[in-house]
């Protein structure tokens, strides 16, 4: 596979992984910039949940298709969820 000579627009995790699968960050190292962040410990925490093993199961593929981790796709759908819970039977803020 040729080389890429600029680092492409990329719509999934799956995508990037690919991408960066078959190319080194050392060869697009001109096209980067430095930035700033900070981390926040309380940004997301991880709870324990009990979940259907087929529930679980069809979560991890369809979030295989998406380029997604099953992660992310379960506060997708929760969130979705909720809002639309809310909706119907107002927020409980």
């Amino acid at each position: 596979m040729p080389k890429a000579e600029s680092i492409p627009e990329m719509y999934s995790y799956k995508e990037i992984g690919e991408f960066w699968d078959d190319n080194d960050l050392g060869d697009f190292w001109e096209h980067t910039e430095p930035v700033s962040f900070e981390v926040s410990s309380d940004a997301r925490r991880r709870y324990l949940i009990a979940v259907d093993p087929d529930m679980l199961r069809r979560a991890q593929q369809l979030a295989k298709k998406r380029g997604l981790s099953t992660e992310s796709l379960v506060n997708i759908l929760l969130e979705q969820s909720v809002r639309s819970l809310e909706v119907r039977h107002g927020s409980l803020r």
